[in-house]
């Protein structure tokens, strides 16, 4: 891959930290002529979804959940963007149906599309442990907290654990406090790269 703006956001080391997205999102956002930006907004997603699939597979040794797929998602978690790049830097929708609409013409299975649509849409009774990862990983990037979907993932894995309810509300809140300290890092290399290359 060339070295443009788009594959610095997708995988350069000189300034950034996080992990590169994987050869397999970077080849379909090259191909659909990905916005600089949003590739380094998937990238920082990414990289948070694999501090939080870690943690939870150090602390969950026995729950079983698709940590490939979490890592997927969040690296495709807002593709519709490339046709609504207004969503970049406003409010909108429009783009969950449409980027899993993309993923699917592009031969992503539905399994793995479903998150572009699910990222926002954690309450409904569908959504699985990987959909509230990656919606949680979409949101503690750039150090918002949610009660309402950190209230999910905690009734999920006091469920999984068998722990008291508290018992995980503390240690999930220690991760994304952890997680957190990050965000202005991210938020810097988000904002470095521009919305069109």
């Amino acid at each position: 891959m060339a070295d443009t703006v788009l594959s610095r956001a997708m995988s350069g080391t000189l300034d950034s930290l996080l992990l590169p997205l994987p050869d397999r999102v970077a080849e379909l956002l090259s191909e659909l002529g990905s916005p600089p930006r949003l590739a380094a907004h998937l990238r920082a997603v990414h990289d948070v979804a694999h501090q939080l699939a870690d943690w939870v597979e150090q602390r969950y040794p026995t729950v079983t959940f698709d940590r490939e797929a979490v890592l997927f998602g969040a690296a495709t978690h807002d593709v519709g963007k490339t046709v609504h790049v207004s969503e970049l830097s406003g409010p909108g929708a429009a783009h969950e149906e449409a980027g899993q609409t993309l993923l699917l013409g592009h031969g992503v299975s539905r399994e793995l599309a479903r998150f572009a649509a699910t990222h926002a849409s954690w309450a409904e009774p569908r959504v699985g442990l990987e959909d509230l990862l990656v919606s949680l990983a979409d949101k503690i990037w750039k150090n918002k907290r949610v009660a309402d979907l950190e209230d999910l993932v905690v009734t999920r894995l006091a469920e999984a654990s068998g722990r008291a309810a508290w018992e995980e509300f503390i240690a999930l809140d220690g991760v994304l406090a952890r997680i957190g300290d990050g965000a202005d890092e991210r938020l810097a290399f988000q904002a470095s790269f521009p919305i069109y290359d």
